[in-house]
């Protein structure tokens, strides 16, 4: 199960839950793993014509921003020791001619025995069509957040970002570009293997039902210490109507019944 989310949209606190649920039940959810992401960059087909697999980059990368959690430091060995393996196969021309293939093969490595495991990292939201061709079981918990708050969070960010949005017009064009790729890829999947949930609805404890019927897990002892990092903003305030329509469409994904619960306003329109 992978937790998918724009940056600033409660990702990370909600994947350090769904850590402890996992371990406790004996499997493993990765806060920041991301293995998948760095497969896609690093396992192409191109690496297996060349017999080259860069194992020591995609380990450097893990490295350089650790992954978190509960039993990380047991998933990691598990991972390095899957991965020089499959690159001495590689050099050795016997690892076949299939990137997606051996991909499959790590990610099953990696996780062996394990009866659930899962992983959060908001670039996921980027490679949603690999991850379906590696993992076609895998179910998807989407976690949304008001445009307004996720730019605001953005634009508090410190440390070293260059990467980061400087106005909230360009937070705000960020954030919808990412969920775009939710809203195209969501349809292509059947609707038991994914889950679209409101970030300050999860924080009051109203999306804890929902949750646990597509998890199989009881969240409630792990989910009840969330709370909302900064207060919700004006969900009235005036967007652009292209994120606008983004933040429509994503809370029609998320409620039940399929219509939105409140109305949404951009700059140009007025509901």
């Amino acid at each position: 199960m992978f937790l998918l989310g724009s940056q600033r949209c409660g990702t990370t606190a909600f994947a350090h839950a769904l850590n402890r649920a996992f371990h406790d039940v004996g499997g493993h959810f990765t806060v920041n793993g991301k293995l998948p992401y760095l497969l896609d960059r690093w396992l192409t087909p191109q690496d297996l014509s060349d017999r080259h697999l860069r194992a020591d980059e995609i380990l450097h990368a893990l490295d350089r921003r650790p992954p978190d959690g509960a039993g990380v430091d047991r998933w990691r060995a598990r991972v390095e020791e899957s991965l020089r393996t499959a690159a001495r196969e590689v050099a050795e021309g016997t690892a076949g001619n299939d990137a997606t293939v051996l991909a499959q093969r790590i990610l099953a490595e990696s996780n062996l025995g394990l009866p659930c495991w899962g992983d959060k990292y908001n670039e996921y939201l980027l490679h949603l069509p690999w991850l379906n061709a590696a993992l076609p079981d895998a179910r998807y918990v989407m976690l949304i957040r008001h445009p307004l708050e996720a730019a605001r969070s953005m634009l508090r960010w410190a440390g070293d970002r260059p990467w980061a949005p400087a106005t909230e017009e360009s937070a705000l064009g960020k954030w919808a570009a990412w969920n775009r790729h939710w809203l195209d890829f969501a349809p292509n999947i059947p609707s038991h293997r994914r889950l679209v949930i409101e970030y300050q609805a999860l924080c009051r404890g109203e999306e804890i039902r929902r949750l646990e019927e597509f998890t199989g897990l009881d969240l409630r002892p792990y989910i009840a210490g969330l709370t909302p990092r900064a207060p919700a903003a004006e969900l009235d305030a005036d967007l652009p109507p292209e994120v606008a329509a983004v933040w429509q469409a994503l809370r029609q994904a998320s409620h039940p019944n399929g219509a939105a619960p409140a109305s949404v306003h951009s700059t140009t329109s007025q509901e």
